[in-house]
């Protein structure tokens, strides 16, 4: 190939955008090289930076390498059923300048769930996401399932799972999914799924705690608590309990927390500074559904932070995150001011696919292996409101909710 210098290019957005008439390639061993069509030449470098690059790792999950009858290499998408010349992982390229290497891959609040596992093959690995069939939750599942990962899709109503396995199977037919019936404001419910669970004698690589309420009526669930605190922190909570040791003997395994910056308009703990039960699970007369949604997700940091001081040395790892702000998904619905606020607002709002990015960043990076107790937003580790830092306030936050979790079940017994 020429090594060809080209001159006078046109002024782009981007140094690496490639002037018209130029195209990107790669040959069969990965190296990157660009097509003048205009003067009918090829070269290694870049025509504005001059830098020559290679592809970085392995092909996309459902993806294969061909070669056509003139030599030509190019790909067969087998999920979406298509062919392309295009290498799909050009966007994940290895500078090759003598100097020191550098991979440009960078994670953000654009960044997409897909892209996040752009090259990974989880075969072999055993996903649970909680309120899985719709919005964030889907979005997360599907992204481990068109990976590899066998998913099993824990959800309130088993017709939902099952019309949800049905959308992920209809783009992998070879997706390994599954749906079990998860009812989070029923402790019962939470029980009969760990059993269910654990007969299956499968492995738990990742579980991923998405699934909550937002802006419901004040109410009380079967077990006698306010709902928004047992369907966003209690259920999980104990679901983990139940949980633990499967996730021990996977390990390494993680835990992700599905939280909100929401989290920091809210406190949970008295005048004396002491953890009020009054304030989590509210009576009728003071109850408001927005503080009482902020205050589930502080429990769910204080919970993510504890859980990962209490099972890392087990191997087991725990961070909890914010899917992005200005979204607008089905947890928004029960609110009709929230949906007319959340439909003006839609096109600067987030996808559902960019949502899922963070949840599925802290479940899948290999960077974060061990790594837990931390906090993220926009796949970025960012510091949280000062009261979700607090050991104290998280551990007695576990001892109540131990506590809470008893009564209820013995309450039930008898």
């Amino acid at each position: 190939m020429a090594a060809l210098r080209y001159a006078g290019l046109d002024d782009t957005d981007s140094e690496d955008e490639l002037p018209p008439g130029w195209e990107q390639r790669t040959t069969k061993d990965g190296w990157v090289y660009y097509a003048n069509h205009s003067e009918e030449k090829t070269q290694w470098e870049h025509p504005k930076t001059g830098k020559r690059k290679r592809i970085s790792g392995d092909l996309p999950y459902g993806w294969e390498q061909e070669t056509d009858e003139n030599g030509q290499v190019f790909f067969v998408d087998h999920i979406n059923k298509r062919t392309t010349y295009l290498d799909p992982r050009l966007a994940f390229t290895v500078d090759d300048s003598p100097a020191k290497p550098s991979i440009r891959q960078k994670y953000d609040g654009s960044t997409t769930a897909m892209e996040i596992l752009q090259g990974r093959d989880l075969s072999g690995r055993v996903v649970v996401v909680t309120g899985a069939n719709s919005g964030i939750g889907f979005e997360t599942a599907k992204s481990f399932a068109l990976h590899g990962a066998h998913v099993i899709l824990a959800c309130r109503n088993p017709a939902r799972a099952s019309e949800a396995v049905a959308r992920i199977l209809g783009e992998w037919h070879k997706a390994k999914v599954d749906a079990m019936t998860l009812d989070l404001a029923q402790l019962c419910s939470v029980r009969r799924f760990a059993e269910e669970f654990k007969a299956k004698h499968v492995s738990l690589h990742v579980l991923v705690c998405n699934a909550a309420v937002f802006a419901l009526p004040w109410g009380l669930t079967k077990d006698g608590l306010e709902t928004t605190f047992q369907v966003n922190h209690l259920g999980h909570f104990y679901l983990v309990q139940l949980l633990q040791d499967v996730l021990c003997r996977s390990a390494p395994a993680r835990v992700v927390v599905v939280s909100s910056e929401s989290h920091r308009f809210t406190d949970i703990n008295d005048s004396s500074g002491q953890l009020d039960l009054g304030l989590l699970s509210p009576a009728q007369g003071d109850y408001w559904a927005m503080l009482a949604y902020n205050r589930s997700k502080l429990c769910n940091i204080l919970f993510s932070n504890e859980l990962h001081r209490r099972l890392a040395p087990r191997g087991v790892t725990c961070n909890a995150v914010h899917p992005g702000n200005m979204m607008y998904s089905a947890i928004h619905r029960g609110w009709w001011l929230y949906t007319l606020l959340f439909t003006l607002a839609r096109p600067f709002t987030k996808s559902m696919q960019q949502g899922a990015a963070t949840t599925v960043y802290c479940a899948a990076a290999p960077e974060l292996e061990g790594l837990g107790g931390m906090y993220f937003n926009n796949c970025c580790r960012c510091t949280p409101s000062s009261q979700a830092q607090s050991e104290p306030t998280a551990r007695a936050l576990w001892a109540l909710s131990e506590r809470l979790v008893q009564e209820a079940l013995s309450g039930q017994a008898s």
